[in-house]
């Protein structure tokens, strides 16, 4: 017996709920509950909060051109951030899953335009600093 797909079981979903909660509320504690992926859940999300400086400086590195961070929806401000800090700091994580994975759980979040969108941020992205870091 096949179990349903529920987007809240997706660990990338989590992954953004948590970032974005963190957005509007800075002083409460990160909750992560029970989890098959609760280590790699929570190695992102601490990981892109503490790295968001350099994450940020790699976004207007390679995207100054293409966007303002700032003018951008949370949402999808949260979705570039946690997908960078996959490719910069999980290489193992083929930047294609990566990319892929992300797409899926904004299906959640963003209207169908704002995935196409996001699909060629992080293409253009990944593809500068895998080649640059590798």
């Amino acid at each position: 017996m096949r179990i349903p797909y529920n987007p809240k079981n997706n660990p990338r979903v989590i992954i953004i709920q948590k970032l974005y909660g963190k957005i509007f509320n800075q002083e409460e504690k990160i909750l992560f509950p029970k989890h098959r992926f609760k280590k790699f859940i929570k190695d992102i999300v601490e990981g892109s909060i503490e790295r968001k400086e350099v994450i940020d400086d790699e976004i207007k590195k390679h995207l100054s051109k293409d966007l303002n961070l700032r003018n951008l929806d949370k949402v999808f401000q949260v979705i570039i951030q946690s997908a960078i800090f996959e490719m910069l700091y999980k290489q193992r994580i083929p930047r294609k899953v990566i990319i892929k994975e992300y797409l899926v759980a904004s299906n959640f979040f963003l209207s169908e335009s704002q995935t196409k969108y996001l699909n060629a941020i992080l293409d253009k992205i990944s593809k500068e600093i895998r080649t640059s870091n590798a």
